[in-house]
C-alpha cells in the first residue's frame, strides 16, 4: 500500500500493553503523546513499553520543549535507546494540547528550532549554551547509550513555518489529521483518529461513537483555539458547544475546552456529537474497512508514508485489531 501502519497513545497506564499487542499486530512504531496535565509521563510509559516489547519502533510525539529542560529530554533519549536499541525516534513540536491546558498558546517556532539544534548537539556528545551555561551529557556507559547518537527526529508540523523548520532541521514531519501538501520530507507521517466500523454498524451506534468521538470532538477544539468563535459556529452544533465552553470563567476555559483530550468526550462535546456524527468520515478515520482502506490509499497517494492511527473508546484492543486487519 505504500504506507507503514503505525499507532498512537493518549498515554494511560495501560498504554504499555497497548504497545506489546500493536507489536504482536505488526505495528511498525508507537508513539506517545506529550501532555503532562492530562496523561503520565511520556518517557516513564515508553521506558516500560520498551521492557515488553522487540521490534515496535517507540518515540514521543510530540515533545514540547517548554515542558523540559533539553538535557533532560536528550538524557530520556539516551536511556531509551539502551533500553529499546535502533527502535528510537523523536517527534518535536510547538504544542498544542500539552501547553494550552497549562493555559498557555503555542511556542514560537525559532524557539522550538533553537531546542532541535540543541537535542541534536547533546546527542552527539557536544557542549551546547543554554540560558547562559554550557551543557553537555556527561553520562558514562552505565547511564544510557554511548554518544555520538543520531536518533531521527521529526518535526510536528502543520504550518509552513513549522514545515520550514522540518526543511532545515528535521528528518520528516509529524502532522496531525491533515497531509500537509507543502511537505517535502521522504518521511511523512500523519496521526488519525477513528474507527473500523463492524458490518451493518452505522456512525450512530454507541460503540463507534465511543471511539470516533474523542478525535472529533477534538477538532471542534482545535477549530475553536486556533479560528475563534466563528470558525467553530460553522461547524455542526459549534454554536452550542462554545455558548457551553464560554460559560466557564475565562481562567478556567482552557480547561474545559480540553478535559478528556482524545480519551473521552466531556459534557461540553456531548451536547454535539450527535449533529457531530455525519462529519466522522470526514473529520477522522471512520468507515467500513474497505472504506478506511481507500483512505489510506488516498493519503498514500498524497504522501503520507506512515499512519499513525490512535485507537479512542472504552475497547482499545479492538480498535488496534481492527484497524490492522483493515489496513494491513
Amino acid at each position: 500500500m505504500g504506507v507503514e501502519l503505525s499507532c498512537a497513545f493518549a498515554t494511560a497506564l495501560e498504554t504499555p500493553d497497548h504497545i506489546a499487542l500493536a507489536e504482536e499486530l505488526g505495528y511498525r512504531r508507537a508513539w506517545c503523546y506529550d501532555s503532562p496535565g492530562l496523561y503520565p509521563d511520556v518517557w516513564m510509559v515508553l521506558a516500560r513499553a520498551a521492557d515488553r516489547t522487540s521490534t515496535i519502533g517507540l518515540g514521543p510525539g510530540v515533545l514540547v520543549p517548554s515542558l523540559r529542560h533539553v538535557a533532560v529530554n536528550a538524557a530520556a533519549v539516551v536511556a531509551l535507546e539502551a533500553w529499546a536499541p535502533g527502535r528510537v525516534a523523536v517527534a518535536v513540536g510547538a504544542g498544542f494540547t500539552g501547553r494550552m491546558v497549562l493555559g498557555r498558546r503555542p511556542m514560537k517556532w525559532r524557539d522550538v528550532a533553537d531546542y532541535v539544534r540543541a537535542l541534536r548537539a547533546l546527542l552527539r556528545g557536544e557542549e551546547v549554551e543554554v540560558d547562559g551555561g554550557l551543557v553537555r551529557l556527561l553520562h558514562d556507559p552505565t547511564c544510557g547509550a554511548p554518544r555520538p547518537l543520531d536518533v531521527p527526529i521529526l518535526i510536528g508540523a502543520d504550518g509552513p513555518k513549522g514545515l520550514a523548520v522540518a526543511e532545515e532541521l528535521g528528518d520528516g514531519v509529524f502532522s496531525a489529521a491533515v497531509p500537509q501538501p507543502g511537505a517535502t520530507a521522504a518521511w511523512r507521517a500523519l496521526l488519525s483518529f477513528g474507527t473500523v466500523l463492524d458490518d451493518g454498524e452505522d456512525l450512530a451506534s454507541p460503540r463507534a461513537r465511543a471511539a470516533y468521538g474523542p478525535g472529533l470532538a477534538v477538532a471542534y477544539h482545535a477549530v475553536y483555539e486556533r479560528g475563534g468563535a466563528a470558525a467553530v459556529d460553522g461547524l455542526p452544533g459549534g454554536s452550542t458547544w462554545r455558548q457551553a465552553v464560554e460559560a466557564v470563567a475565562p481562567e478556567r476555559r482552557h480547561l474545559a475546552v480540553h478535559e478528556g483530550h482524545l480519551v473521552a468526550t466531556n459534557p461540553r462535546d456531548d451536547l454535539v456529537l450527535d449533529d457531530a456524527a455525519a462529519l466522522a468520515p470526514a473529520f477522522t478515520l471512520t468507515g467500513t474497512a474497505a472504506e478506511v482502506r481507500a483512505r489510506v490509499e488516498a493519503l498514500a497517494a498524497a504522501g503520507v508514508t506512515e499512519l499513525a492511527f490512535q485507537p479512542a473508546g472504552p475497547d482499545v484492543e479492538r480498535e488496534l485489531r481492527a484497524m490492522a486487519a483493515a489496513v494491513a
